[in-house]
């Protein structure tokens, strides 16, 4: 979700540090090492690097929700919906027979104030997305996201057609480890090529082609769309 559909410029991070604050009573020592991580393994990582045993993960939970709140007024600021987002979940929210949600390694509080604050919600059914309040791995999160879509929407939620479209290499990991085909788009601080590299066959520079989109969320696993973009 973050550096695919939205730019958070940097509050995440704050959010994890006002977190850890609020938990321990001390500034971090270092910063909170995201790369595509789920809120779990980014809190656990942070504990580690300062020494620290985390408290329970309910704890955590509360403290990153309200840290987000906190924030959400700053997020308003100087956060953005990337470009071609919006366009991109009305044309596929047009497609009969997809369902589109979020896989987000955000706990499911966050998703959804960022998604509202950018007001992007109303073209995703947030109900059977998956979130990092919901496992560590993110590719465990792929079965979790196919099994909610089909309690809602009917079996039939596999690999053949569930699509991640992400933006890093655990992105990718995630989909490819998990059951899902991945579309790749190199929006965040990765490339084109070192999205190939990591597995991704079908790698987009960015959103704002929604046909070339809608192609690579419903092609085959074999084809590359690969248009210029960054190398």
């Amino acid at each position: 979700m973050d550096h695919t559909l939205v730019e958070n410029s940097g509050v995440s991070k704050l959010v994890y540090a006002s977190a850890y604050r609020k938990l321990t009573g001390a500034d971090p020592e270092f910063p909170p090492q995201t790369e595509g991580r789920t809120d779990r393994a980014i809190m656990r990582l942070l504990f580690a690097l300062h020494g620290r045993k985390p408290p329970p993960w309910q704890v955590i939970d509360r403290m990153l929700t309200s840290s987000g709140m906190d924030h959400q007024s700053l997020l308003s600021r100087i956060g953005f919906p990337l470009p071609g987002a919006v366009s991109a979940l009305r044309r596929i929210s047009r497609e009969a027979g997809i369902v589109q949600t979020v896989l987000t390694g955000n706990i499911r509080t966050n998703a959804q104030l960022k998604l509202a604050v950018f007001r992007l919600e109303g073209w995703l059914d947030l109900d059977v997305g998956a979130y990092g309040s919901d496992g560590t791995d993110r590719a465990d999160l792929v079965p979790l996201v196919q099994q909610r879509a089909g309690s809602k929407y009917g079996p039939g939620f596999d690999l053949l057609n569930t699509t991640i479209i992400g933006d890093t290499p655990r992105d990718v990991e995630a989909g490819r480890s998990g059951g899902a085909r991945v579309v790749a788009v190199a929006s965040g601080q990765y490339s084109v090529l070192q999205l190939r590299r990591a597995g991704a066959s079908i790698v987009l520079p960015n959103l704002l082609d929604t046909d070339l989109l809608l192609r690579a969320v419903t092609s085959a696993e074999g084809d590359v769309l690969s248009p210029p973009g960054r190398p």
